[in-house]
């Protein structure tokens, strides 16, 4: 009983202190950039069409999927080519980046790095060759006429991207959300409560800098003053919170959809408040990840690390099978897995081309098929990259395949 405790208060703390921490600074900074340049970035895509693919794959490369899901309503009213789409979900590092990121930052590296250059190949190819995406959009045009924003007709609904109406979820103004429940006890609470988690986050943010820092130590659980107590203080309080406004608080402060897209902000507290729900959802599904791995461990005594190895080439064509799951929780719990020495490079790296997060949920909600040929043809790379790191990587660059870039 006492190790299931210890593992319990150990993965809330090292989830919040070594992930989320950093998790809220990159939100927060990718919040502020939309907040500040009001929706420029959707703009500049939209007007440089030969570039299309290239920002598609490097907003697809931010971390989490907030970027990748600002593109998916763009193929849907014909401003973006479908290759657009497949090199963003392709390049789609989803909120598993966030892990590696915090715990393995050189994997990371090498890692999003390959999955950009194969996704933004793959998709200029798609552009290029066609490779079934007339189908795909005469399929579509056959669905609903062509249409622009503001719903005026345009090219007759001819061309390689003929624009039509989107019908799902879409990415929105501040003006368009607001709180889905109110209370005079819990909006309030949940505010208050927004700004707790917000300091508690640049208190783990300091801590888990020094941490890196100090080369990644083992922390023991402490209550007192020093290093160890600080780090498990902040750890559990900061887990704790984000628990609360992800089940609760989110739907007092106007945060109710997670993972809605937004191309701008009403003020910097709003853009805040998006960060701390985006952030505390992240954390969630780290902390499920840490405990299903390391209750796993605890109670079977399994070697992870060991039956990944004995699965040879099957480990990369597992991690790319796994990537066509829709959602970040399976893709954090093998990142995880990663992190802690337990999966092969390769499969790391299978997955994060493989992968498309929270972004594939929009298409797939109005454009089902387009979805599907999507991931098929990021699967293809994800399988033939991840298959050539397993028989290359060791011989040709001296690196470890498990525990490579693992602080």
């Amino acid at each position: 009983m006492n190790d299931l405790v210890t593992v319990l208060l150990e993965s809330l703390r090292d989830g919040y202190v070594q992930v989320s921490a950093f998790v809220a600074v990159t939100v927060l900074a990718f919040g502020l950039l939309q907040y500040w340049t009001d929706g420029a970035v959707i703009s500049a895509i939209e007007d440089n069409e030969r570039l299309q693919v290239l920002f598609g794959g490097l907003l697809g490369l931010t971390p989490g999927c907030g970027g990748a899901i600002v593109v998916m309503p763009l193929y849907v009213r014909g401003t973006v080519s479908f290759g657009t789409v497949v090199a963003t979900l392709g390049a789609t590092a989803g909120d598993s980046a966030f892990v590696i990121l915090a715990l393995a930052p050189e994997a990371a590296l090498y890692a999003y790095a390959i999955a950009f250059v194969a996704s933004v190949a793959t998709g200029y190819l798609v552009d290029s060759f066609g490779m079934g995406v007339s189908r795909v959009d005469a399929a579509v045009a056959r669905l609903s006429p062509a249409t622009a924003d503001g719903g005026t007709v345009v090219n007759g609904g001819v061309g390689p991207n003929p624009a039509h109406d989107y019908g799902g979820p879409s990415p929105t103004h501040a003006h368009d959300t607001g709180p889905d429940r109110r209370s005079r006890v819990l909006t309030p609470l949940s505010h208050l409560l927004h700004v707790a988690w917000w300091l508690a986050s640049v208190a783990g943010l300091v801590l888990g800098t020094l941490y890196l820092l100090r080369g990644g130590p083992e922390v023991a659980l402490a209550l007192d003053l020093g290093f160890d107590g600080l780090f498990t203080a902040i750890g559990v309080v900061g887990a704790v919170l984000s628990l609360y406004l992800y089940a609760v608080g989110r739907h007092y402060v106007g945060e109710g959809e997670i993972a809605r897209a937004r191309d701008s902000f009403g003020s910097v507290y709003d853009t805040l408040t998006h960060a701390a729900m985006e952030t505390s959802f992240v954390t969630v599904w780290v902390l499920v990840a840490f405990l299903v791995y390391e209750y796993a461990v605890l109670l079977t005594g399994v070697n992870v690390t060991t039956v990944a190895a004995a699965a040879g080439v099957l480990a990369p064509i597992g991690g790319a099978v796994v990537g066509l799951i829709p959602g970040c929780g399976p893709q954090i719990l093998l990142a995880s897995v990663y992190a802690e020495g337990g999966l092969p490079f390769s499969a790391l790296s299978a997955n994060a081309i493989a992968q498309d997060g929270d972004a594939l949920f929009p298409l797939l909600a109005v454009d089902a098929k387009a979805a599907i040929v999507a991931t098929i043809y990021n699967l293809l790379p994800a399988v033939v990259v991840g298959v050539a790191l397993h028989f290359l990587w060791s011989p040709v660059f001296g690196m470890a395949e498990f525990g490579f870039g693992v602080l």
